[in-house]
């Protein structure tokens, strides 16, 4: 089971490291929400848990638990701007359905 991440998405987390001063990582999560059925949940770890798994580029850390590591396997954490937009895409090949604003997905 793996988790990749862009030097784009590296960089981005990298910054927020920086700007907020500590953390070990990010974490990449899923949560039951929307009409789809599940979201990304991104937030900044500052201490493991015994189970997490972890995956890094270029010396970031993308941390996972189990349970969504299972959802997540194979996915790409990327950055990306496009005009006044920008935020992390996640190119995960067990998605089978999005819902119609992008907010939420299913497996």
């Amino acid at each position: 089971m793996a988790i990749t991440m862009t030097d784009a998405a590296a960089d981005r987390v990298r910054s927020f490291l920086d700007n907020r001063g500590k953390g070990l990582g990010l974490r990449l999560g899923v949560r039951t929400t929307g009409c789809s059925g599940m979201a990304y949940v991104l937030e900044f770890v500052d201490q493991l848990n015994e189970e997490d798994q972890i995956f890094e580029h270029e010396g970031v850390k993308v941390i996972i638990d189990p349970k969504s590591l299972v959802y997540l396997d194979g996915t790409e954490l990327d950055f990306a701007k496009e005009g006044l937009n920008e935020g992390f895409r996640f190119n995960n090949p067990n998605v089978k359905g999005e819902c119609g604003c992008g907010e939420s997905f299913n497996v």
